[in-house]
């Protein structure tokens, strides 16, 4: 009887261990297969984003470097070019010349020419209001935008001409270049050291810009591979202890 008795309990514990344990080894994979399904979506949408960022960053560098070689030589060339110095001048005449000279091809406007007196080596010169007139070799002090107005034109000349009698036989400040310009003069400098450090200031930024977004996607790239292969070695020293665990159990109820 006792052998009868003890023998159904024996033979019922078994399957009902490994149900129980093919249960529990089915309900864990479904949350590994779920959790790995989810991560590797993450994964996906992280590394689009990654990607776009870098491809951004590239994008502003290489801009950057156009804006370089434009405002290079836009900006930069002039003023390294440059040797204007300062200089006092004396307004001595001005005058609007009958032959009006041509603007770019499309119309002809007046020309408003002023000579002035240097005062360090006392000799005449023309002064022009900045140094590009100078560049396109007109003797002109001032002229006004191409427009088909005549009368528009005629009358902003004489604005000008006007205000500059306002200060004849006055000493002025002016700038002259005696080893390429000696017979010329300027009222004001267009390319200045401070106008060039502003124009090479937004290629510098946008370069800079690029550079950090590169290097922080990079940065974050390397840390959430580190922090996997550590996530990955942590899981795997848990799942070993799980399984030693399990092994030592079954092997203690095993011999009741």
């Amino acid at each position: 009887m006792f052998l009868n008795t003890t023998s159904p309990r024996r033979s019922f514990s078994i399957p009902i261990n490994i149900n129980l344990q093919g249960a529990r080894r089915r309900q864990t994979r479904g949350l590994d297969g779920r959790a790995g399904q989810r991560a590797r979506a993450q994964m996906l949408v992280s590394s689009a984003g990654e990607d776009r960022a870098i491809l951004l960053g590239f994008t502003m560098m290489a801009f950057s470097v156009l804006m370089f070689f434009v405002v290079g030589i836009t900006v930069v060339k002039p003023y390294v070019n440059s040797n204007w110095e300062e200089a006092s001048c004396v307004l001595m005449k001005t005058e609007i010349l009958e032959e009006w000279v041509d603007c770019r091809g499309v119309s002809t406007v007046p020309c408003l020419r002023a000579k002035v007196n240097l005062t360090g080596p006392n000799q005449t010169a023309f002064i022009h209001f900045d140094e590009e007139l100078v560049l396109l070799g007109l003797e002109c002090f001032y002229i006004p935008k191409c427009q088909m107005d005549r009368t528009e034109l005629q009358k902003e000349v004489e604005k000008v001409k006007n205000s500059l009698d306002a200060n004849m036989d006055r000493i002025l400040s002016c700038f002259t270049d005696r080893t390429r310009h000696p017979g010329n003069a300027i009222l004001h400098r267009k390319y200045t050291y401070v106008d060039t450090v502003l124009a090479l200031l937004w290629p510098c930024l946008m370069l800079g810009g690029g550079g950090l977004l590169v290097g922080l996607v990079k940065l974050t790239q390397y840390l959430a591979h580190l922090s996997s292969e550590v996530c990955g070695k942590s899981a795997g020293a848990r799942l070993t202890s799980h399984a030693q665990d399990k092994l030592y159990r079954t092997s203690v109820q095993s011999p009741s």
